[in-house]
């Protein structure tokens, strides 16, 4: 007979197993471009894991059918960490931008964090957003892991 310690032990350890699986698999989600009618914008990596100091190629898409308009040359693009402090921005001036349905626009980002500092190992985030014809907001973020 199983002593009433190890059963409780062994239940816990399933459920948290299969919590922490259900939360990667949303987190790492791996399906970044999906066009739709209507407003949609998509950010889009080659991979989700990355090298630390490996060139992460970030495409901002217009997956909708509707105009999108942005504040700055940026694109709206900011690499941040999981607690919200900017890590990355791109330099951009303060022009109007806009992508059509269906284009797009690449940045790259060397790791190199806007203060000068090489980015440290970890879970990033990158998140875009602009306004469609109507003035509403349309957002999108993805996340990205550096490994050593």
């Amino acid at each position: 007979m199983l002593a009433k310690s190890l059963v409780i032990f062994t239940g816990v350890g399933l459920l948290a197993g299969l919590l922490f699986g259900i939360y990667l698999i949303d987190v790492k989600n791996t399906s970044q471009l999906v066009f739709v009618d209507g407003n949609s914008i998509s950010i889009v990596t080659e991979k989700s894991d990355f090298k630390l100091g490996e060139t992460i190629k970030i495409r901002v898409v217009n997956s909708g059918t509707t105009l999108l308009t942005f504040s700055d040359t940026s694109y709206g693009l900011r690499v941040t960490g999981l607690s919200g402090i900017l890590m990355y921005a791109p330099i951009s001036s303060q022009t109007i931008s806009t992508l059509e349905p269906g284009k797009e626009i690449i940045f790259s980002w060397d790791q190199i964090k806007n203060d000068g500092d090489p980015a440290l190992e970890g879970l990033y985030k990158i998140s875009t957003n602009a306004l469609d014809s109507f003035g509403h907001k349309v957002e999108k973020s993805t996340t990205v892991t550096i490994w050593k």
